[in-house]
């Protein structure tokens, strides 16, 4: 199918200084996106109609499903109507492991945890990181502006989110845009496996807040830190402890904070107020 724009145009009213005016305005379209596996949906996701394979791929890896992209066998985009239906096949050792999980839920939920009915599996383990990568203060404020380069659906509608990943010496090296900030990083994450990318090398950025499902989303890729504009919850910030991962929220400018492992950041000395 031809992929469904991811904008619409649409007429506003806008109030200014200068006076009230009928003018047209960008936004982003928002889909019921399926994800289905083995012709079963397993999840849907209000998300923008963009980078449909990305998205199948990635969430199937950061949700466990996959451990890479040669564990699946096809994914079909179909246009239902109103919604889109990603059809993942999955090769067979990868479909009996599917299954078995499957078998242990009560069945599929809708956006948030998706295909997750237990507190056990919401809140699983995540593996811990074993690179040890170190990145500046600079490098992580510089990425995080240079994000904001790759955020074309954001310029034209200033209603998504975007996940980028970074690497020393190379810079933004892939960002995917949503409307939901953990379908932007799913999306990123089915890019850097599509295109091989090694995940323990780079970092995570991100324009939202770091939820715990952001940190497991992350873990999952692979990546050693995640760095976001906003902040972390106080459940992110203990899971990427464990994790071993370096979280980095509030980056302002210049400025911003570290709430775990900040071995990993190279920021000279630091000055602890009381």
């Amino acid at each position: 199918m031809t992929q469904p724009p991811a904008t619409a145009r649409v007429s506003r009213t806008a109030r200014r200084t200068g006076g009230t005016k009928v003018t047209p305005r960008s936004v982003p379209e928002e889909t019921p996106i399926a994800l289905s596996y083995g012709g079963t949906t397993h999840a849907v996701m209000m998300a923008t109609p963009a980078d449909l394979e990305d998205f199948a791929l990635g969430f199937s890896v950061t949700e466990g499903i996959v451990s890479s992209a040669g564990e699946i066998e096809t994914i079909t985009v179909q246009e239902l109507g109103p919604g889109i239906d990603l059809q993942i096949r999955l090769r067979d050792a990868a479909n009996t492991r599917f299954e078995a999980r499957r078998r242990r839920l009560a069945g599929p939920v809708g956006c948030g945890l998706c295909g997750i009915e237990s507190i056990e599996e919401a809140m699983r383990s995540v593996p811990e990181t074993a690179s040890e990568q170190r990145f500046t203060a600079a490098e992580i404020t510089g990425a995080v502006g240079e994000l904001y380069e790759f955020q074309e659906l954001h310029r034209a509608t200033g209603a998504v989110h975007a996940a980028g990943f970074y690497i020393s010496g190379k810079g933004v090296v892939a960002a995917r845009e949503d409307v939901g900030r953990h379908n932007a990083l799913d999306k990123l994450s089915g890019a850097l496996v599509k295109a091989g990318i090694d995940r323990g090398k780079g970092a995570v950025i991100v324009t939202s807040r770091v939820s715990v499902e952001m940190v497991q989303k992350t873990a999952a890729i692979g990546a050693p830190l995640i760095a976001a504009v906003s902040a972390p919850t106080a459940l992110a910030i203990r899971t990427a402890e464990t994790a071993g991962m370096t979280l980095v929220a509030l980056v302002r400018g210049e400025e911003f904070d570290i709430f775990t492992h900040p071995e990993r950041v190279t920021i000279g000395a630091a000055r602890h107020v009381a």
